[in-house]
């Protein structure tokens, strides 16, 4: 008993221990591999919208629609100018994957088949299909990049809260 006693008290001070040399490193968590978050913030978010109902609107200069107007306004937080990409779920889905996308917007739903190709956000609305289901929609993200989508979701949640989604 004394032997698991002292295994277990261990494993709590190397685990404090590492917490600890990990901070004094100036890594924070959660982090991103490939640096999202810091390239986007005072750069360019790079936004692939698929057309999608009152979502997301294809009909002129720019995207319009609740999820491009989401997505303006968190670029403001970030200091960020939009660059925008139009294309299909699949096209944009390939181009997030290749590096030239950071996040994707278009009524999609937590039901995406895409959950082994991109990080998905939590559900931050709802939207009600033609069946009367309600479905939860998300946005999608490069595989991996957790502050931006920590700061996304973040975003997001406020967003819902405040009734301006």
């Amino acid at each position: 008993m004394h032997h698991r006693l002292a295994t277990a008290v261990g494993a709590v001070l190397l685990l404090l221990t590492s917490s600890f040399a990990l901070a004094g490193c100036g890594l924070s968590i959660p982090t991103d591999p490939s640096g999202t978050l810091t390239s986007v913030e005072g750069g360019t978010l790079r936004a692939g919208v698929s057309p999608d109902g009152e979502w997301v609107k294809v009909d002129g200069e720019e995207p319009q629609g609740s999820e491009p107007d989401a997505i303006r306004v968190f670029a403001d937080s970030l200091d960020a100018d939009v660059e925008w990409t139009v294309g299909s779920e699949e096209a944009l889905v390939r181009e997030l994957e290749n590096g030239g996308l950071d996040l994707i917007a278009g009524g999609i739903t937590d039901q995406t088949p895409w959950t082994d190709k991109a990080g998905v956000t939590r559900p931050y609305a709802e939207a009600t299909a033609k069946d009367g289901s309600t479905l939860k929609v998300v946005m999608l993200v490069p595989l991996g990049e957790n502050a931006f989508l920590s700061r996304l979701e973040t975003f997001l949640s406020e967003r819902a809260r405040a009734g301006e989604l």
